[in-house]
């Protein structure tokens, strides 16, 4: 089947570039900012032969599986909010992935808190954030964003958003528990992009150029995984332990320590139970 975007999207002025392969999507839509390429625009592929995830980590993504970038236009967002658009991201994402997990599949997102349409069940997995940029399905893996920056000549920035999701199968000889979407939905990766196009659409509505973060936050923290809970985060120069609090209005997680005092965390891998990942 053919990439495809959801009205809503198109609506908004969203366009797709679609390919057969290609060494990164991420590396593509940034090329194509480099030539002038505003946005928004996304970049998907059948096959990704050279995809990274954080800390220039190798992110394998064979035929059938998702990758995807949008490159976002950022005209008046305050610079520091720009990395939020990673949460932005997150809760499209996970909203996506539980449209395409129910067992009636349908493109068009319901208004949050609104009834299910007649035939439109509950999602048939339990699928989470986990701070800062992962997506788990019972605990495993299944998804990962990677949000990129660059200053282009003459001052414009760019930013690309991009999306690896392990849809038709997850990759062996990883150091954590890894799924795919194929355990839990007969959705292909044409599909959960348009769920994913839809999804973005409406949660960049509520970020508000950023204004709007304080919602996006709320959201994120609904659709978290162990908040509450204790969890280890291992950083270049210590591994703090705690709990899993919250997350503040930068994005940086927030870790209650055993002695009662709150530390901020900006970077680092988050470990909590069967939760735990690696990269």
């Amino acid at each position: 089947m053919q990439f495809r975007l959801s009205p809503a999207a198109r609506s908004e002025g969203h366009r797709l570039h679609s390919h057969d392969r290609l060494d990164s999507t991420n590396s593509e839509a940034m090329r194509l900012a480099h030539g002038g390429e505003t946005g928004p625009l996304w970049v998907a592929t059948h096959r990704q032969e050279a995809g990274r995830g954080r800390r220039g980590n190798a992110w394998t993504s064979p035929e059938g599986n998702l990758a995807a970038s949008l490159l976002m236009p950022v005209a008046g967002v305050a610079p520091d909010m720009v990395a939020t658009l990673g949460f932005v991201a997150g809760v499209a994402l996970v909203d996506a992935l539980r449209d395409a997990c129910r067992p009636a599949q349908s493109p068009h997102a319901e208004p949050e808190g609104a009834p299910l349409p007649h035939g439109l069940a509950p999602a048939s997995a339990t699928i989470h954030l986990k701070w800062p940029n992962d997506v788990l399905a019972e605990g495993k893996k299944l998804a990962g964003i990677l949000l990129e920056a660059e200053t282009l000549p003459g001052g414009r920035r760019a930013v690309v958003v991009g999306f690896g999701v392990n849809v038709a199968a997850a990759p062996d000889g990883l150091p954590y528990p890894a799924a795919a979407l194929s355990a839990f939905s007969a959705a292909d990766a044409p599909m959960l992009l348009e769920f994913l196009s839809e999804r973005f659409v409406e949660a960049v509505r509520i970020w508000n150029k950023g204004r709007g973060f304080s919602n996006i936050r709320r959201r994120w923290l609904e659709r978290a995984a162990g908040v509450g809970a204790p969890v280890s985060v291992r950083m270049a120069e210590a591994t703090l332990t705690g709990i899993f609090e919250t997350i503040d209005e930068g994005g940086r997680l927030v870790i209650l320590a055993p002695d009662g005092t709150r530390r901020t965390v900006t970077a680092g891998e988050v470990h909590f139970g069967s939760a735990a990942t690696a990269a």
